[in-house]
């Protein structure tokens, strides 16, 4: 093998082990990743600099008041929608999946019900779709919607550990497929096949 040949393998072998695994520290290569995006993940945008932390609350199933804050140190796929949205209606089992298959410690998927959306129609719905591993949390005054810019129903953003947006889906998206997944363990870090 020549010496040309030899840099070219070793060189192809760097970019596929980078693009295989993007992150090997606590700060995912944000690059690396946009480059997996394949799919209905295409619609997934990156942003250039995260925004800062949002601090409007939300409630839960009981209406006990919830914070990003309360999932601090973990990055988070918050879906915004509503029981009458059809799309919305359609992702949430691959959201169900999603967490199911890749939540824990270092992630959540958190989906927030915006508008008017009683919790007995929450949870019909749930029951109907299976939905097993997502919680019940609602943005009843669309304040915490209003506050991130929620304009359509699906939108997905993903909070990083201290809170801040560094990604955003409009529309709906297959979240329980193998390019959802490539993203996601590569945001949180997840080496598991």
């Amino acid at each position: 093998m020549t010496l040309r040949k030899t840099l070219i393998a070793a060189l192809l072998y760097a970019a596929t082990a980078t693009i295989a695994n993007p992150v090997l520290a606590e700060n995912p290569d944000i690059a690396a990743i946009t480059e997996l995006r394949a799919g209905s993940m295409k619609k997934l945008v990156f942003a250039k600099d995260p925004s800062p932390a949002v601090t409007t609350t939300f409630i839960d199933e009981a209406e006990n008041t919830k914070s990003f804050a309360d999932y601090s140190g973990k990055y988070l796929l918050v879906n915004f929608w509503a029981t009458w949205c059809a799309p919305c209606r359609h992702e949430m089992p691959s959201l169900n999946k999603l967490q199911a298959e890749l939540g824990g410690d270092n992630f959540e998927v958190l989906t927030i019900a915006t508008g008017r959306n009683p919790v007995p129609a929450i949870k019909a719905f749930f029951k109907k779709a299976e939905i097993t591993d997502l919680p019940i949390l609602r943005d009843p005054k669309q304040s915490l919607a209003r506050e991130m810019s929620i304009f359509g129903l699906p939108t997905t953003i993903i909070l990083n550990p201290e809170g801040q947006e560094i990604a955003r889906l409009r529309g709906d998206a297959e979240w329980a497929d193998e390019n959802a997944y490539a993203v996601i363990k590569a945001l949180i870090g997840s080496d598991d096949s």
